[in-house]
C-alpha cells in the first residue's frame, strides 16, 4: 500500500529589478526560516555551543549594578577580572560523567566555556569593584567616582 505524502504549497519564484531588494528578501527568508527551527533559543550559542550567559546593567545614584545568569555554576567556575576599561566574565561549566551507561532520549543541558566582556562607564572606582554569587547569579557592584581609571586586577567573588 503506497503512502500518502502531505505537499506544501510553495510560492512561485520572484523576480526583483533590484539586486538590493532580492538580497533582502533573501535574507529576511533565512531568518525566518532560522527562527522557526525547534532549537534554536535566546541567548545565542557559541561555537562550541555554551550558551551565552544573559546579563543586566542598571544605573543607580551611587553605583553600577551588572548581574549575569550563571545557573547550575559553582563559584569556582567563574572568573571575574579588570582590565583596559573592560570588565570581563569568563567561566567553564562541565558534562558530569559516570561510569555507568546512560542512553540519552533528548538532552538539552549546554556544556563548555564562555567569555563576556562589558565596557566600564570611565566613573567607576575600579578598586572598589564587589561580586557576589548567590543561586546561579553573578551580582557585580561597580561604585562610582568622579576620577575613575583603569586599572587591570582580578575581583574576589565572596565576601
Amino acid at each position: 500500500m503506497g503512502e500518502v505524502t502531505e505537499k506544501k504549497a510553495t510560492e512561485p519564484a520572484r523576480t526583483y529589478t533590484d539586486p538590493f531588494a532580492a538580497f533582502r528578501a533573501e535574507m529576511d527568508r533565512m531568518f525566518h526560516n532560522f527562527l522557526q527551527t525547534p532549537t534554536f533559543s535566546l541567548p545565542f550559542a557559541g561555537g562550541n555551543g555554551m550558551v551565552v550567559p544573559s546579563a543586566d546593567m542598571k544605573e543607580g545614584d551611587n553605583e553600577y549594578t551588572l548581574s549575569a545568569e550563571l545557573p547550575g555554576m559553582a563559584e569556582d567556575d567563574i572568573d571575574l577580572s579588570v582590565a583596559n576599561g573592560m570588565i570581563t566574565i569568563k567561566g567553564e561549566k562541565t558534562e558530569e560523567k559516570k561510569d555507568e551507561k546512560e542512553n540519552y532520549h533528548l538532552t538539552e543541558r549546554r556544556y563548555g566555556s564562555f567569555q563576556r566582556s562589558f565596557r566600564l562607564p570611565d566613573n567607576v572606582d575600579e578598586a572598589k569593584i564587589k561580586a557576589s554569587f548567590d543561586k546561579g547569579v553573578l551580582t557585580v557592584s561597580m561604585p562610582k567616582s568622579k576620577d575613575g581609571k583603569h586599572q587591570e586586577r582580578k575581583i574576589k567573588i565572596g565576601s
